[in-house]
């Protein structure tokens, strides 16, 4: 138990830094190559901060445990409303322009309710995973045009909070390939140690991807959304969030599945709902207003450790 507890713990440091390299160098390539820092942050941050879900869904499909591989996509894009988005807010009071409200939150809304849809058998075929890496396609190329004429607000927001990602090509590429090499090193000890606890205390793989590989996965996009909202930038956090469920869905479940059909045996039509259920709520809090106050921060919150109470009930 000892030694599975070490794994999980060294994979946890592996993936966070491995995720910090990805991002930060993979933003400096997108910037170099021309890329405008908006379209840079909808799109490059989101995936890259997505990565270590895909690198731990990967790894355990291969090995055999696929319903960890689904139950860490769910159980982060419940974390990333519930803890992250949370947590953000109750550190400071965020404003969202309305493009994200208008476009991106009710874009995952419908990510939660396809996905909710797909695994109503407990599968994921194949050809459902080649389905959302197909929406993955449209969502980017949506986003390509829909960034060629942002507000200017929002575009000094996203130029602000990378302009220190303005890194040489080189130094650009070494972050990049070093963090997706802590990724895969990280990915490989993070799902041995999980499995190994997951046998050992008799808890289906399923509940460890919803809860410690979640949270554990999330790390990357947690540091970058608190610390976009304490400096105020407010699209920053609440899109790192949006986009990053977003990228989980059709990305990470849609490659995984489509090197492997996946079985989603242990994750049931309650955190299937749960997540639904904050998709709503996050779209109904920044609909209103476009913009979130520290108790809906601190209900996201409590709502999320309810929701972790109930999963090991």
């Amino acid at each position: 138990m000892t030694t599975y507890l070490l794994y999980l713990t060294a994979g946890l440091f592996l993936l966070y830094f491995g995720g910090e390299g990805m991002v930060h160098g993979s933003t400096a390539l997108g910037l170099r190559l021309g890329m405008t820092p908006l379209l840079t942050g909808l799109t490059i941050v989101s995936f890259g901060t997505s990565a270590p879900e895909l690198v731990v869904s990967l790894q355990a499909t291969l090995s055999g445990t696929s319903s960890l591989a689904v139950g860490n996509v769910v159980g982060s894009n419940i974390c990333n409303i519930g803890l992250i988005l949370g947590l953000s807010v109750l550190f400071r009071p965020i404003e969202v322009e309305a493009r994200l409200v208008r476009h991106d939150v009710p874009i995952m809304l419908a990510c939660a309710f396809l996905l909710a849809l797909l695994l109503l058998d407990g599968v994921l075929s194949r050809f459902e995973a080649s389905m959302l890496l197909l929406a993955l396609v449209v969502f980017i190329v949506f986003t390509i045009r829909d960034t060629r004429a942002p507000k200017r607000a929002l575009q000094v927001e996203f130029d602000q909070a990378l302009k220190n990602d303005h890194a040489p090509m080189p130094i650009a590429i070494m972050l990049a390939a070093a963090g997706a090499g802590l990724l895969v090193w990280g990915g490989g000890l993070f799902v041995e140690g999980a499995v190994g606890i997951s046998e050992t205390l008799g808890i289906a793989p399923a509940v460890i991807g919803l809860s410690v590989a979640a949270i554990g996965t999330s790390l990357p996009e947690l540091a970058t959304s608190v610390v976009a909202a304490l400096r105020g930038h407010g699209d920053m956090a609440a899109g790192n969030v949006v986009g990053s469920n977003i990228f989980n869905t059709l990305s990470v479940l849609g490659i995984s599945g489509v090197v492997l059909p996946l079985n989603a045996a242990g994750v049931t039509w309650v955190d299937l709902c749960t997540l639904i259920l904050f998709s709503v709520v996050t779209l109904r809090l920044l609909w209103t207003h476009s913009a979130m106050e520290r108790w809906e921060g601190a209900t996201l919150v409590a709502a999320y450790l309810g929701y972790m109470a109930w999963l090991f009930r």
